[in-house]
């Protein structure tokens, strides 16, 4: 089964993610954002082995510390979709801006789209394409875990910004209508930052998505 653990990282309280199969104890880091100590240090502890890094948007606290998360463990860059090239690009823009002390361009490995799936020692995550925040942001599914990581699409009672560039409001309600929460009411999901929650929780709830919104 899934497994995963929380790495709060970098001023902005980014929500790493660790995801293993507890079969293989085989892992992948979801959004090294910053501060790889820490998540380094969350890795020794689980004693699990690093096979790939997933993105699921390429904003600094969420991308910042992939190039060195990639190089010392010598693993592969899955992720954001291609439209996220853009944001790749302006990494030291981003890094000047929001006053990181280091992070680094980088190249993924494979750019990821709508029906893709990644695979996490034996477990299989599938892969939503829903920008909106960013114009190539992506989440992943265990649909066995019933569990997913939506990076800064979907938080508990509120949604992800779109006054950054190339965001787009709509196409982010959009996506979480039609990407979301269609995966079922009773699926927990990890945000980019702050608590977790079900979709059940935010159809029923949350003032800017919510069935009563509509």
């Amino acid at each position: 089964m899934l497994q995963f653990a929380i790495v709060p990282v970098t001023p902005f309280q980014q929500n790493c993610t660790i995801f293993w199969c507890d079969q293989t104890q085989k892992a992948a880091i979801v959004d090294p954002g910053g501060d790889f100590d820490k998540i380094k240090a969350k890795i020794d502890e689980l004693n699990v082995t690093v096979e790939k890094v997933l993105l699921t948007h390429a904003h600094i606290d969420h991308a910042g510390a992939t190039k060195d998360v990639a190089q010392h463990y010598n693993v592969e860059i899955e992720g954001p979709h291609k439209e996220d090239t853009f944001w790749i690009d302006l990494i030291p823009m981003q890094k000047e801006r929001f006053g990181f002390s280091h992070a680094e361009h980088f190249e993924p490995t494979r750019f990821l789209d709508q029906g893709d799936t990644v695979t996490v020692g034996n477990e299989t995550l599938e892969v939503y394409f829903c920008p909106g925040h960013t114009p190539g942001h992506v989440i992943f599914f265990s649909r066995d875990a019933k569990l997913a990581q939506v990076g800064d699409v979907l938080f508990r009672g509120s949604i992800g910004r779109t006054d950054f560039p190339r965001g787009d409001h709509a196409q982010l309600i959009s996506s979480i209508r039609e990407n979301l929460f269609p995966l079922g009411d009773d699926v927990r999901f990890i945000p980019g930052h702050g608590p977790m929650s079900t979709f059940g929780e935010e159809r029923r709830t949350n003032p800017f998505v919510g069935d009563a919104a509509r």
